[in-house]
């Protein structure tokens, strides 16, 4: 027997460092430059960039005029956007006519709404109930007498005097409130098996669905007073708010719908097995997975209804962006190139905030309902 051994005289060549799998490097060629198109692509971005960043920072912040500039700074050749106009005119876009000394009020009502509003979002804060309770049933009754007036020597304040952010808020916050349960309880209804109760709902949504937004509101100002008693007559906002309310529940109704359709039949029938009735059922067991599932669709709704409370305008109601285009019109003191375009870029903004706030919410929310795989 021979012994066979083997003893190296050379060392390897040593080998290429592994490529890096973090940092700000390999994030980069991970995710811009991975392949030779997403170079092409990141390339003809960044040059997208260059040409459209440097003249909008110049025109937003480098060459802007501050809030505390003049009419003359805002008339200059050379002037960007003209911030001193938007904080001159800012109580008019908040409160539209509102009565200066009566300003208070809607302030009340803003904060009493965030107070309220804001320990429903965050899943952790105790008294839910109490809290929903607050929010659905007193708060609106609060806000009422308080912007209305006419009670407890309160000034009357017509609601024609209402404008501005004030109104975006209230047909927005008083439109997602109503349309949500209201579109749930058209989807069950659609579903029904009773044929009345199924036709009713089906013949309400697809002719919702058939009109524009402008008409339902057109129909609202015009055509609701008639189905009231003789003599009857309706508030302008009370009009919008019916029409945008049903508006949305139409098409909240199909989203919901679609999560239902989502639920797999042996969740109605396990819920059944354990003798649970219809309605407990729904509530139980059906309804939360299903809203689960369409949470990217409800919030898509809720979004669409907050920027079409720019619509409302039509029946003489003027939002936020109708208090911009009546001030950029009648300001003449503060008329300049860039005055129209620095208001509708402050409406802009307003809307962005509020719509990519609903945005990161429902992402938040997606994250921490997403159950289903967890381990």
């Amino acid at each position: 027997m021979t012994n066979i051994g083997f003893v190296r005289s050379e060392l390897i060549p040593a080998k290429p460092a592994p490529n890096r799998i973090s940092g700000p490097m390999a994030w980069v060629q991970k995710n811009l430059f991975a392949t030779p198109m997403d170079a092409v692509l990141t390339v003809f971005g960044m040059l997208f960039l260059l040409w459209i960043v440097p003249p909008l920072f110049n025109f937003v912040i480098g060459q802007a005029v501050g809030p505390s500039g003049t009419v003359e700074e805002c008339r200059a050749v050379d002037a960007g956007a003209c911030w001193a106009y938007i904080y001159n005119e800012m109580k008019f876009f908040i409160y539209g006519f509102f009565d200066i000394a009566e300003q208070w009020r809607p302030n009340i009502v803003f904060a009493l709404g965030a107070l309220l509003f804001v320990p429903l979002l965050i899943p952790k804060v105790p008294f839910k109930r109490v809290n929903a309770i607050l929010f659905l049933l007193v708060y609106p009754a609060v806000s009422y007498i308080l912007l209305a007036g006419g009670v407890f020597g309160l000034l009357e304040m017509p609601t024609q005097k209402w404008g501005g952010l004030l109104i975006t808020l209230i047909i927005s916050v008083v439109g997602i409130t109503l349309s949500f349960p209201l579109g749930i309880v058209l989807a069950l209804g659609r579903q029904s098996t009773l044929p009345v109760i199924k036709t009713l709902c089906v013949a309400f949504i697809e002719l919702i669905r058939a009109v524009p937004l402008i008409t339902i509101l057109f129909m609202a100002s015009i055509m609701l007073p008639l189905f009231m008693p003789q003599g009857t007559t309706m508030d302008k906002l009370l009009r919008a708010l019916v029409g945008v309310t049903l508006f949305t529940s139409a098409y909240m109704a199909e989203v919901v719908r679609g999560g239902l359709q989502a639920i797999p039949r042996g969740q109605y029938e396990a819920g059944a097995s354990l003798g649970l009735g219809y309605s407990q059922r729904m509530y139980f067991i059906i309804l939360p997975q299903a809203l689960k599932h369409v949470i990217p669709g409800i919030v898509n709704n809720f979004i669409s209804l907050f920027k079409d409370t720019s619509l409302v305008y039509i029946v003489g109601m003027k939002d936020l962006l109708e208090a911009v285009k009546t001030k950029n019109d009648s300001a003449l003191e503060w008329q300049s190139s860039n005055t129209a375009t620095t208001g509708y870029l402050f409406a802009a903004m307003v809307f962005w905030i509020f719509c990519f706030s609903m945005s990161r919410y429902s992402i938040f929310m997606e994250r921490r309902l997403n159950t289903g795989h967890k381990r």
